[in-house]
């Protein structure tokens, strides 16, 4: 029973991750030229600052000189956390998205732009957005009609989307400060 080499880093790496209560969202080789580029997206509900990726990279870089499973050809190593455009896949995704505005391609046909207000072990309650001066709609989406869906990019948040989130952040960068 042979593994492949994503499942050998992934195996590898894992217990790196998690002991920094990450998740290991994807581990991807691709080929760059004449080396390849090992790229690895970790995430957490609180979301990954650059110096939790710059002491990982540090600690993946020890372990994988410690092994073979990168093989003798080079490489460049790249720790990072989830882009704004990732799609949202597994129910930890769609739990880190609420208060966010989302696009959802329907398994029935069509799309749904609309906030995510809950999350549970079914599905979505979402708030679609009125219309040309109508009122919000509550809508409940369970997790089989969505086809793919991704976090909307909003540069003018309305206030009253994700406020508790919003303020707990506040409140955390004042005691940090």
């Amino acid at each position: 029973m042979s593994t492949t080499q994503s499942e050998r880093l992934r195996e590898l790496l894992a217990p790196l991750v998690s002991a920094r209560e990450l998740d290991l969202e994807e581990v991807e080789v691709t080929p760059a030229g004449k080396r390849r580029v090992l790229r690895i997206v970790v995430d957490s509900d609180d979301g990954v600052q650059l110096d939790e990726c710059a002491e990982l990279s540090r600690e993946v870089s020890a372990k994988l000189d410690e092994s073979d499973v990168m093989g003798g050809a080079p490489y460049v190593l790249e720790v990072t956390s989830p882009g704004a455009d990732r799609p949202l896949t597994l129910h930890r995704h769609y739990v880190r998205a609420t208060g966010r505005l989302i696009k959802a391609q329907l398994t029935a046909g069509g799309e749904l732009v609309a906030r995510i207000v809950a999350v549970d072990d079914e599905g979505l309650d979402v708030e679609v957005p009125g219309v040309k001066g109508r009122k919000p709609t509550a809508r409940r989406l369970a997790f089989d009609e969505i086809a793919k869906a991704r976090v909307e990019i909003e540069f003018n948040r309305p206030s009253g989307a994700g406020a508790a989130q919003a303020e707990a952040e506040t409140d955390e960068n004042q005691e940090e400060a």
